[in-house]
């Protein structure tokens, strides 16, 4: 007695789930091109604003042409909103340190306010 394996319907899952995987690569590639031209695009606009303009979002212009500088799969816009926070975490922290009330260097300036009363 032989037993007949069914090999069609086998072969038709198999070719199914390669095509799907094909297609899938597809998207996904096309997506990531068109995502990386939407991100050059938009640090392109900040390359031609102006140094005050930069200073008001966080960024300099050699943040700019180092964003640039990466290769071009490489997204400039993740470079600078790194950049960015980076130096408003800067920020905060160096207000703090100047704001902190045991440096006897670095003490709040008085205020010309009344103290206030516990109630």
């Amino acid at each position: 007695m032989t037993t007949a394996y069914p090999v069609l319907p086998l072969a038709a899952g198999t070719l199914a789930r390669v095509l799907g995987n094909v297609l899938n690569f597809a998207v996904v590639s096309v997506k990531a091109a068109t995502r990386a031209i939407r991100h050059r695009r938009d640090a392109r606009m900040l390359a031609g604003l102006d140094s005050r303009m930069l200073a008001d979002i966080g960024i300099t212009r050699s943040d700019v042409n180092d964003a640039f500088a990466a290769p071009l799969w490489e997204d400039p816009t993740t470079l600078l909103s790194e950049r960015a926070i980076e130096r408003r975490m800067n920020r905060a922290r160096l207000r703090t340190i100047a704001w902190d009330g045991d440096n006897k260097a670095f003490r709040r300036p008085p205020t010309n306010r009344p103290a206030r009363q516990a109630v």
